[in-house]
């Protein structure tokens, strides 16, 4: 298992489902945040960010081996949720790999080349994901030197601002097809992955 820990961003509001929570969408008969975490666990210690207790998403996660982190300050989008993470991030790790919980395609053999290509790849900063075509996406490691920066960063942008500042530093490891980029963020993202799923099957 790798000593990079993953820290998972699962405190979002699912604003664009309608009132329902898409982390909470069942894939083969589990929750996808759950289906998620056993997939990261499977590589590494997982940390999760997640909103403040009594809330569905724990529960989803009982019985697992990870860090749960309620993330106090949510609604102020996903760089709360990496600071509050972050803080759980041991002192010892020399990178920790950044996963948003929303990207149903991802496997353990995709975490895990990723993770491979910091060691494979050892003069970058910043090691991503991309889809087959180069298209840059999830999940994306930072070298611990990039952690305070990453702990200014407010708002919902995510670290993109701190990824364009070392751009000459950035290792792309191209996964599977679209499991870096395909998320799913709305009802008819949901239909229309279930619909290519059934059809393979």
């Amino acid at each position: 298992m790798s000593t990079i820990p993953i820290i998972l961003l699962a405190a979002g509001r699912s604003s664009r489902m309608g009132g329902t929570d898409k982390l909470m969408q069942k894939i083969d008969g589990q929750p996808l945040l759950r289906r998620t975490v056993k997939i990261a666990r499977a590589v590494a210690p997982v940390i999760v960010a997640l909103p403040p207790a009594p809330h569905p998403r724990h529960d989803a996660l009982a019985g697992l081996d990870v860090r749960q982190v309620p993330v106090a300050d949510a609604k102020e989008g996903m760089n709360a949720s990496l600071r509050a993470a972050l803080k759980h991030v041991p002192d010892t790790a020399d990178a920790a790999m950044i996963l948003l919980a929303d990207l149903p395609d991802l496997t353990a053999d995709d975490l895990a080349k990723v993770l491979r290509s910091v060691s494979e790849n050892p003069g970058c900063l910043i090691w991503r994901g991309s889809a087959s075509d180069g298209t840059p996406g999830h999940p994306v490691v930072f070298a611990s030197c990039l952690f305070p920066q990453l702990r200014t960063l407010t708002g919902d942008s995510g670290a993109q601002s701190v990824v364009r500042a070392h751009r000459d530093k950035v290792h792309i490891e191209p996964l599977p097809g679209t499991h870096a980029t395909r998320d799913l963020d709305t009802p008819r993202d949901w239909a229309a992955w279930r619909a290519r799923r059934q059809a393979k099957n």
